[in-house]
């Protein structure tokens, strides 16, 4: 099962993480697994590209954690927003379409 977290502070998101595997096929050929890394990956080189300072972030094998620096202007985080509300609406499409794959979870601080 690939769980993914993403993590609200008022009304930003502040951090997301996927881990694990869906199982569905051998490593390497999962297509889910390959959807959620694709989102995920896709929305930490947006946010590397689009922030004038970095997230924080680890990437391991089945894992990643990204987390917002703190102290990003209104502007910054405006455009963090964009891109990871897109990866939020890309996950809870997959979800709904591979729940039995794929587990997703909203928490709000």
């Amino acid at each position: 099962m690939i769980e993914v977290y993403i993590d609200y502070q008022g009304e930003d998101i502040i951090s997301f993480q996927v881990q694990g595997h869906a199982g569905f096929a051998p490593k390497g050929e999962d297509i889910y697994c390959a959807g959620i890394s694709a989102v995920a990956q896709t929305a930490l080189l947006g946010l590397l590209k689009n922030l004038g300072r970095k997230p924080e972030y680890r990437i391991e094998d089945g894992w990643l954690k990204c987390q917002l620096p703190i102290g990003l202007s209104r502007e910054e985080m405006d455009k963090a927003q964009i891109i990871l509300s897109t990866m939020e609406a890309g996950m809870l499409s997959m979800h709904e379409a591979y729940g039995d794959f794929i587990k997703l979870k909203v928490r709000r601080a």
